[in-house]
This record gives C-alpha cells, sequence and structure tokens, in this order.
C-alpha cells in the first residue's frame, strides 16, 4: 500500500519504521530537515520537507496515489487540516492524531465533516489501558477480544504461585480445580515461547492466559492473586493521561489523587476535576510523597513526560510497598530492563497509538481475506494477539485442525462462536463467522489465510 505518515516525531517514526518493515511504500512529510535525514538514514523510506497541511507538498508526497494518509504532528488543528485536504486530493483513507480534550465532546461530528476515517487520541487510549489495569491490579497487561467475551491477560510468575514447576500437561491432574485456561505465550529472558505441554512454567516467566472472562477470574482466584481492590489512587503528572484516566475511574468510586508541580496546571485540574484531589508540589522529592500518603496508596501511576522521574518515583513506590504500580515509558528499547527491576506494567501511548494504527492499515490491506479485527502487540513487540473473523468460502472453513498447514510460530488460541468460547483442539474446526484468535511470534500478519491452510 502507498502510505503517506505527515509528521516525523515519535509516533510518526514509528509508524513509519513498522510500516516499512511489512513492505508498504512510506513517504514521510515534515518540515525539520534534520528529522527527515534521520529517516533516510535509517529507513527504508521518501522524504519530503513541506508543510503537511499545504496541497502543493501533499502533491509532492504523492497524496493523489496515497491509500492512507496519517497524520501524527504535534498540533491537532494540522492533522486534521491536512486530512481534509488529503482526501480532497485523492487519498483513499485518512487518520488523524487528536489529542485535546476539548476536542473530545464533538470528535464524531469532526470526523464526519473533515472525512477522517479514524481518530486516535493516545492520551485517552493511554488512559483506559491504565483503567483496565486498575481493575485488574494483578495483571501486568489485559487486552480483551471478541467484544469483550475473551481476555488475554499477563502476569509474572512467582516463587510460590501453584503453576510454577509443573509441566502445563499435569496441572489438571495435580491441581484439582484450577480452571482451565489456555497458556498462549510466555517471556523467559528476552525469548518469547509459545508452549506445549511439557513446558514448565518458572519464577520470574510473564505468561500470558487465554479464557473467557468468567474462567480468566476463577482461574486468577485460585492462584490467590485477585486479592486487591484498588480503592485509593496516585497519579504523578497532571497531563493529560491523568485528566483522562481521572474522569474514567473517578466514577468507580476510586478515591484519585493527582500530584502536579505545576500551580496553574494544579488549578485548572482543580476546577475541571471537581471530584479530584489535586496535589501541587514535585512528586520526585520522596519527602512529598510520604507526607501525601503514598505507602497507604492502593496504586501509584508515573505519568509525567520525563520517562526518567516516572521510573525512579515507580520504583521508589515499590519500595514503599504499593501493590501496583504503572509507570510510562516511551523507549521501547528500556522496558526489558525497567521489567527486570520489578515493574511489569510499563505503558507507551507511542507503542499504543501505533499498535491501534497498525491494525487500522492491516485490515485495509488489499480487498480479499480474512482481515484483522484486533491487533494487540505482546511483551515489547515480540509477538502479537490478532483477531479475525472467519468469512465464508475460505479454506479453511469446517477442516479439522489437525488437518490444516498451521503456519510454525502461530497458535490458533481461541475460537467464538455464536458467544461460546472455544478453547480448541485436533478435532475441532472453524465456521464462517467465527471470531478467531491467534498468537504469532511475529509480525506483519493481516489475512488469516496467511496463517491456516487446507
Amino acid at each position: 500500500m502507498r502510505i503517506l505518515v505527515v509528521g516525523d516525531g515519535k509516533v510518526g517514526h514509528t509508524l513509519a519504521e513498522n510500516l516499512a518493515r511489512e513492505e508498504h511504500s512510506v513517504t514521510i512529510v515534515d518540515q525539520n530537515e534534520s528529522v527527515l535525514h534521520r529517516s533516510e538514514d535509517t529507513l527504508d523510506v521518501m522524504c519530503v520537507r513541506g508543510n503537511g497541511a499545504n496541497a502543493s507538498t501533499l502533491m509532492d508526497a504523492g497524496v493523489d496515489k496515497a491509500d492512507i494518509i496519517i497524520a501524527a504532528t504535534a498540533s491537532d488543528e494540522t492533522n486534521m487540516l491536512c486530512c481534509l485536504i488529503a482526501k480532497r486530493l485523492g487519498a483513499k483513507h485518512s487518520i488523524a492524531r487528536i489529542r485535546d480534550p476539548e476536542y473530545n465532546e464533538s470528535l464524531n461530528l469532526l470526523q464526519r465533516e473533515l472525512g477522517i476515517d479514524m481518530a486516535i487520541n493516545p492520551e485517552r487510549a493511554t488512559a483506559l489501558e491504565i483503567s483496565r489495569l486498575l481493575r485488574f491490579p494483578f495483571a501486568s497487561n489485559i487486552e480483551s477480544f471478541a467484544k469483550g467475551r475473551v481476555e488475554l491477560v499477563e502476569f509474572r510468575a512467582h516463587e510460590d504461585d501453584v503453576v510454577v514447576g509443573v509441566p502445563l500437561r499435569d496441572l489438571g491432574r495435580k491441581l484439582h480445580g484450577l480452571p482451565h485456561v489456555l497458556y498462549a505465550a510466555v517471556e523467559r529472558d528476552g525469548a518469547v515461547t509459545i508452549p506445549n505441554g511439557d513446558f514448565i512454567i518458572r519464577a520470574g516467566d510473564r505468561v500470558h492466559v487465554v479464557a473467557d472472562m468468567v474462567t480468566i477470574t476463577a482461574y486468577f482466584r485460585f492462584l490467590g492473586k485477585n486479592s486487591l481492590r484498588v480503592k485509593n489512587v496516585m497519579l504523578l503528572g497532571g497531563g493529560r493521561i491523568s485528566y483522562y484516566l481521572a474522569k474514567m475511574i473517578a466514577p468507580m468510586g476510586i478515591r484519585v489523587s493527582i500530584v502536579e508541580i505545576d500551580e496553574l496546571k494544579a488549578i485548572a485540574l482543580s476546577e475541571s476535576l471537581p471530584d479530584v484531589k489535586i496535589l501541587h508540589g514535585d512528586g520526585t522529592e520522596q519527602e512529598f510523597l510520604e507526607q501525601e500518603g503514598l505507602k497507604q496508596m492502593d496504586a501509584f501511576a508515573a505519568l509525567t513526560d520525563r520517562d526518567e522521574e516516572n521510573l525512579m518515583t515507580g520504583l521508589y513506590a515499590v519500595r514503599q510497598g504499593v501493590p501496583k504500580v504503572i509507570v510510562k515509558n516511551n523507549r521501547v528499547a528500556y522496558e526489558d530492563i525497567i521489567s527486570a527491576m520489578g515493574l511489569d506494567s510499563i505503558i507507551s501511548p507511542q507503542s499504543i497509538t501505533c499498535a491501534n494504527i497498525l491494525h487500522y492499515v492491516r485490515a485495509r490491506v488489499g480487498g480479499h481475506g480474512t482481515k484483522v479485527e484486533k491487533l494487540y502487540r505482546l511483551v515489547n513487540g515480540k509477538a502479537e494477539a490478532l483477531e479475525f473473523i472467519a468469512r465464508e468460502g475460505d479454506s479453511y472453513i469446517g477442516v479439522p485442525l489437525k488437518d490444516l498447514n498451521i503456519r510454525k510460530g502461530t497458535l490458533i488460541a481461541v475460537i467464538v462462536r455464536k458467544g461460546r468460547v472455544i478453547v480448541p483442539f485436533g478435532g475441532d474446526h472453524i465456521e464462517a463467522g467465527d471470531s478467531v484468535l491467534i498468537i504469532a511470534c511475529e509480525s506483519g500478519i493481516g489475512d488469516l489465510n496467511e496463517v491456516i491452510r487446507k
């Protein structure tokens, strides 16, 4: 596909890198010559210098032949105008990054009037991800599929967990009453494995399990991991993520405190969030955090614009015994190191935004096949969980799984048929209309026919 990325910042560069890796024809537009040189040197892309909201610049970049234009500059207004002009000049699809809460109320109207096919708000998407983690504090990450019927949950195995040290095939026999979940993927020492029956979970492993919501809840209850209920949360940094998150969780009865060092921003937050406690002060000072009751918190989220501050305060919160600590970090290369320090819940707005946009792009590759309905990246992008809706006429329909050719490094994790969740075995088959969840130790899969064939 021909894809035009306007804005060569963190998000734009990461998107271009991923799209080029998936063999799309990518052109980047930006006014900053130095960042364009960096992209030309490191990525297999074309670069055009200029204003992305300028029609002549877009024409120079080939917008009239573009399948998708992605506007990811720092300005919401520029992104919206860019999409409007691009669609008028012939671009087939448009995606705009729109971050300002002021636009959130009228987003549907803006999309309709400006011809924006997808609007992505990184901060709001990140807040939604954090709200899930606060509802399930025992998990490092959680994602739902098949309209919420199936959940994929990541947790770190500890020495005293009853599933540690037992081959997976023997768990049901040795642990009577253990709810049956699928062990979809395990990360150990930086390597990802799709486990078989002989696999043995060790302490320190990051384990991904899949099941329906009732079973997954019962599983973690059996392991004794879901006893914590989050009632008090402290958020470090009064930015947009904290604003959106407070708006989401305060109505759930969770008491929220936001620490903000800027006095004017703290005043503005207190006016827009009357049900939230706003604390004006330096959240990197240990004495201040202690005075404001950090030890009494059920959860702490470090959400400032500085990854280093988030890391240090997150580690301090862990040392103070806060049960659930979440750290915002956009430096993907550091995630393995941070996780090794004991910080399991690492949130990256950049990664969340890219995953959402890549899902949209993959769902529109070509005109045939069974396309991606949902995409979720596991273990820092080393594996992916993808949801497809099986289509009538595809070669795998009605064929037992044991008779299909399934790509190496992939696992058919779950089949959802008419609301019923099936953990499949060799004798099961896929029917048209089924929601199929696969786990793959590679990226770039855009069609279920790429994974399973007759």
